[in-house]
């Protein structure tokens, strides 16, 4: 794909624009630890992204997206929605690239989440859960300002940003004389970090863990 088809807000993920996204989150961000765990006699290696600058793995896909925006798209902000790890990465994302952040959060979210948000220099405008659709709140935030809505999940660029996970760990696995994922278990919110792994290691299982 061309630069500009890998810039268009109607596409689709890829395994090209995967490995376009580890090019620029390894100029600013360090690989997280690959740590081994022994179960039962076998070795399960964790990826340890509780070590990323907001705790979780979102600072990825939140990262790939912001800075891919142009210099008009930065002017009107970006709107994203989140109850606290998407919303730390993109208002950290927001920080660092001087663009305004407005996240759409519940009023029952985590204190610490909501203060870290804010503390990242984010606007949080909260909904009330149950109630309110936040998407709809969102929505007219972006209608009103022209600003970005920078989904957790159903973006191109979110589920390219954290497919980045797996290229890491699979570097760090042949470093260590290992070739290849064999099988990884992901965690599964609304599915952007699985989407992202299935094309950043199309070789390898993929199972996905929810709380039942």
């Amino acid at each position: 794909m061309t630069e500009q088809e890998l810039r268009d807000p109607n596409r689709k993920p890829c395994r090209e624009g995967v490995l376009r996204a580890m090019a620029k989150i390894a100029d600013i961000l360090p690989p997280t630890p690959l740590l081994p765990l022994e179960v039962d006699g076998r070795t399960l290696w964790c990826k340890a992204e509780m070590l990323q600058p907001i705790g979780a793995f979102k600072i990825r896909g939140a990262w790939h997206r912001l800075s891919d925006m142009t210099p008009e798209e930065r002017a009107r902000g970006v709107v994203g929605v989140s109850s606290g790890n998407h919303a730390q990465g993109v208002a950290w994302a927001a920080k660092r690239l001087g663009i305004s952040a407005t996240i759409v959060m519940p009023d029952n979210a985590p204190k610490a989440k909501i203060e870290a948000t804010r503390a990242l220099g984010a606007d949080v405008v909260f909904y009330q859960r149950p109630g309110q659709d936040r998407d709809a709140i969102a929505a007219e935030l972006v209608e009103r300002t022209g600003a970005t809505l920078v989904h957790a999940f159903a973006n191109p660029w979110v589920i390219e940003g954290q497919g980045t996970l797996g290229l890491e760990a699979e570097a760090q696995l042949k470093a260590r004389g290992v070739e290849g994922l064999l099988h990884i278990i992901a965690c599964c919110g609304g599915g952007g970090l699985s989407a992202g792994l299935s094309l950043a290691c199309p070789e390898a299982k993929i199972s996905i863990a929810e709380p039942e």
